[in-house]
């Protein structure tokens, strides 16, 4: 599952049970408020998968495999409410001062997320319950395939999803009375976002049910399976096709296409909705863990595009390019040299001969790499128009591989300088496959750490990580170190980009030239990438705010301590912490590097 179809799923593996609280190491006595911060955590573990099946199956419970819990009422919006801030409540009641560096650390991460939790769940946000991302109505598409985070492994895994989507149309009924309070209230998505979704919806839509993406489970029974399960199931799951999913797909589909359509806005950021520049400021908090203000945030962008603009310019007279910039971007995406390939599996071999190339360096800058294994595929045909490249993690137990999914539509027209090279190196290896990989195998952090994701820290490290490129063994072809400015050009630009649409005034034409005059991108991808900015606020800024805090670090200690500095300490450092806010990380950081001395 991808980060960007279903945020929720984006952390992973839990126990089957709350763990029990960690015992002192014989003939020491324990730490009470020690003790009490590790009851607190598990059992708020415990209650969390029961509250949010879909995101405790994704980290490796089982136990609700067979949940869909109504996450668009009002009851269930109060329900999160108390647990968050009973769990404060606890908190606070537990003596900061008595507690050990690390637990103080976990401390301050978890009264930060119930906090930003509790503030979230103050907003609207409710009254828009899906766009093209982040939709349960995808996410569902993606577990039924029968080769995501849902198990099809056992009877019991078939009956769970069974009984799972037979709770969908309640889910999509009140998905739909969230939209028409929505459209009351003037909260409503843009024209441009409903007209994406619609077809992703009608896309489940099909008379037979063997064609259906939810046929697939029954496609690929386990071979112990007996003939009379086997039987009874394909009945089961065409019936569930036909009754339950189908049909609250077309509803859905329907709705948004008939009634909520003529009533969708024409404009295009949250400033143009009531409330509207309130829930952006949350998001952009949120998202990048940061009180900076938009306008701050907006001015770094000005800064970096202009900085990263220059570096372009020397390139392309590097290559001999005499035109304008611009006429330098329509050559890199018309020219036939760059669009070799003929068919998915040479896209696909292409990336893996990446991996190839850097997995000799990769102890050059990192001690140690996690122990999940990794898989390269081809993003599924039903979400790939509106699917960026983009990572799914494993679990720790092995059943299930990290996973770099790429989407081609025309392998014919995939470009090699669209950056191939620090594509695989952020999405995948040392990317997010190293670092959510090494923070689930972290068994010495609690779970609430050992499974967080905060979108400054995971997607700036991620960032961070292309600047690896040459001393792991890349871009040592100019056109593959144009595309990697490419890459970081486009992280600049959405500082500029998702702010201006969203609390200047922007307009998503604007928007759309403004990218294309600074990168190279494509009049429908940089639509495509607009459109995102609009589905996700905020999500965006914190990929470059991010990773301008770690090389920010790493240049502080570089200068603090010359020839002490190790890089592949400072790497490990890191990743050993897990995904924390990025003021939490800066005080680690500050404390490792005193001890580097």
């Amino acid at each position: 599952m991808g980060k960007l179809v279903f945020v929720l799923l984006a952390a992973l593996a839990l126990s089957a049970g709350p763990a029990a609280a960690q015992a002192p190491p014989a003939g020491r006595s324990p730490n009470p408020a020690g003790v009490l911060l590790a009851n607190l955590f598990n059992n708020y573990w415990d209650d969390r998968a029961r509250l949010f099946p879909l995101l405790a199956m994704a980290q490796g419970d089982n136990r609700y495999n067979d949940r869909l819990p109504n996450d668009q009422t009002r009851a269930f919006r109060q329900q999160q409410q108390r647990l968050y801030r009973r769990y404060l409540n606890d908190l606070l009641n537990i003596d900061r001062a008595r507690l050990s560096a690390e637990d103080k650390l976990s401390y301050d991460i978890f009264q930060y997320d119930m906090r930003t939790r509790l503030d979230g769940l103050r907003l609207d946000l409710w009254m828009l319950p899906f766009a093209q991302f982040n939709s349960v109505p995808s996410v569902l598409g993606v577990l039924g395939g029968g080769s995501s985070a849902q198990p099809f492994r056992t009877v019991r895994d078939y009956d769970n999803w069974l009984a799972r989507v037979g709770r969908f149309p309640v889910w999509a009924d009140s998905a739909i009375a969230n939209f028409r309070l929505g459209m009351k209230a003037a909260v409503v998505l843009p024209r441009v976002l409903v007209l994406r979704t619609v077809p992703q919806l009608q896309a489940f839509v099909t008379s037979d049910a063997t064609k259906s993406p939810f046929y697939g489970p029954v496609a690929r029974f386990p071979a112990d399976f007996s003939a009379a399960d086997k039987a009874r199931l394909t009945v089961a799951y065409q019936e569930a096709i036909q009754t339950d999913l189908v049909p609250t797909y077309r509803k859905l589909a329907d709705f948004l296409q008939t009634e909520y359509l003529p009533q969708a806005r024409t404009s295009t950021g949250f400033s143009d909705v009531p409330g509207g520049a309130d829930m952006y400021r949350y998001q952009v908090r949120l998202m990048t863990t940061t009180d900076r203000s938009p306008d701050a945030i907006y001015q770094t962008g000005l800064a970096e595009v202009k900085r990263i603009r220059t570096e372009l310019e020397a390139l392309k007279k590097r290559v001999g390019f005499r035109g304008p910039l611009p006429a330098f971007f329509t050559y890199l995406n018309s020219n036939p040299r760059f669009t070799p390939y003929q068919s998915p599996d040479e896209v696909l071999n292409a990336f893996r001969a990446i991996q190839n190339k850097i997995a000799p360096n990769l102890a050059k800058a990192f001690s140690r790499g996690p122990r999940a294994a990794f898989e390269i595929r081809q993003t599924e045909a039903f979400r790939a128009a509106t699917a960026p490249p983009e990572y799914s993690r494993g679990t720790p137990d092995g059943t299930r591989p990290g996973i770099f999914y790429v989407p081609i539509l025309d392998a014919t027209k995939f470009n090699v300088t669209q950056g191939m090279e620090s594509i695989f190196l952020h999405e995948a290896i040392p990317g997010h496959h190293y670092q959510l990989s090494l923070q689930q195998e972290n068994t010495s952090l609690p779970k609430f750490r050992r499974f967080a994701s905060y979108p400054a820290f995971s997607e700036g490290w991620a960032l961070y990580c292309e600047s690896l490129g040459p001393e792991l063994g890349l871009f040592k072809d100019p056109y593959q170190r144009i595309g990697a400015l490419g890459d970081e050009m486009h992280r600049a630009l959405r500082l500029v980009v998702d702010i201006g649409l969203n609390a200047k005034g922007m307009t998503r034409e604007q928007a759309i030239d403004y990218l294309m005059a600074n990168e190279p991108i494509s009049e429908p991808e940089a639509t495509a990438e607009v459109e995102r900015y609009l589905a996700l606020p905020g999500q965006a800024l914190a990929y470059k705010v991010g990773a301008m805090k770690i090389q920010e670090l790493r240049a502080r200690y570089e200068k603090q301590l010359g020839d002490k500095f190790d890089e592949r300490a400072f790497h490990d450092e890191i990743l050993a912490g897990g995904s924390m806010p990025l003021a939490v990380l800066e005080r680690r950081m500050d404390a490792w590097a005193v001890r580097q001395r």
